[in-house]
């Protein structure tokens, strides 16, 4: 079995020796509007975090840019 896992340990992962949860985009519902909020700052941020852009709403097609025109959500 840890074989296994080791082996299902994505390449690039240095933390840890072994993967048991699968990686990829799990669907998880938004139960208020505080979540969805969230959810939106937390992609937005991805754009500027992995150097895409300086500022969110400089992405093309970006939602960002709706909401900064909107002066919020």
């Amino acid at each position: 079995m840890l074989k296994r896992l080791r082996f299902a340990k994505c390449a690039h992962k240095h933390d840890r020796e072994f993967q048991f949860w699968q990686e990829g985009v799990h669907a998880e519902l938004i139960l208020s509007e505080t979540m969805m909020r969230d959810k939106l700052d937390y992609i937005h941020a991805n754009l500027v975090k992995r150097g895409y852009v300086n500022l969110p709403e400089h992405r093309r097609y970006s939602s960002a840019s709706n909401y900064a025109e909107q002066g919020g959500y």
